[in-house]
């Protein structure tokens, strides 16, 4: 891939992103789905405008997971978070907030992001779990601010599972929705199509297949066995190339994801070499 075709896809709308993913529900693809993200954002020299970033937004209880294994995963999140961050370098300036173990914490970083949005400068969530931080912080923030937030969402589970606020009433805050399609349906993959990760030199990208990896040797779903997902990442390349204001790519696949990271890795590891020289 030139250059110039690199360049090209890169071309994210005007406004800052924030992310809301879960991962202590017993679906563990945030795992995959987190380091691919913020790998994603760094890569494409966007890590700056990732003004918030939370995880285990699942709030209340599931007896689908028991408390050892969802006490696990809360501690998984914050590792892929922050190793991911550390490794990859440019997420200095955040902190990575567990929602159910620092939830006000989690409503008043979101809120703030929220009341510093304006025209020129939108606030894009991405919702990778339950819709209800997003709710309890636009609940806490600026009406006059909900014009200017934009949601981005691709599956109806992650819309229809809170306990505290349904799809609509998120819809009824007065946000724009922006949905795209499923993005399971590429980036849901056997694991073999994310080799090129575990066997490169570079530990940056080994470090993001081990995440994905995490997932699917987790015992408390099935569905996850040899799959390495890290669909809700979609979302961030959808965003990273245009959303829905530059015709973003709405259903990207493994190739495009692979392509933009190790693209990033190239440059940086040349410049790495030419300072050692």
């Amino acid at each position: 891939m030139t250059e110039t075709t690199f360049s090209q896809i890169i071309n994210p709308p005007l406004g800052r992103i924030a992310v809301v993913a879960d991962g202590n529900s017993p679906d563990p693809d945030d795992l995959g789905g987190t380091s691919v993200s913020l790998a994603l954002l760094r890569s494409a020299g966007l890590e700056d405008r990732l003004v918030h970033y939370s995880h285990s937004c699942d709030i209340v209880p599931s007896n689908r997971i028991s408390k050892a294994a969802e006490k696990e995963r809360h501690a998984l999140m914050q590792t892929t978070c922050d190793g991911t961050a550390r490794r990859w370098g440019g997420f200095e300036h955040l902190s990575f907030i567990d929602v159910k173990w620092n939830l006000d914490q989690a409503i008043q970083d979101l809120a703030k992001a929220i009341n510093l949005s304006s025209a020129k400068d939108p606030l894009w969530i991405v919702e990778a779990g339950e819709p209800d931080l997003i709710g309890l912080a636009l609940d806490a923030s600026l009406k006059s601010k909900h014009k200017f937030v934009k949601v981005i969402t691709h599956h109806p589970a992650n819309d229809q599972t809170g306990e505290f606020y349904e799809w609509e009433e998120i819809l009824e805050f007065g946000i724009e929705e922006v949905r795209i399609p499923d993005q399971n349906i590429l980036l849901k993959v056997d694991e073999k199509q994310w080799d090129w990760a575990k066997n490169h030199s570079d530990d940056r990208l080994n470090w993001v297949w081990l995440m994905g990896k995490i997932a699917e040797t987790d015992n408390v779903v099935k569905f996850q066995k040899g799959k390495w997902d890290c669909s809700d990442a979609g979302m961030i390349y959808y965003w990273i190339t245009g959303a829905n204001i530059n015709n973003g790519e709405i259903q990207p696949a493994v190739y495009q994801v692979r392509e933009m990271l190790l693209k990033y890795i190239e440059n940086s590891s040349e410049g790495i070499n030419k300072t050692n020289h």
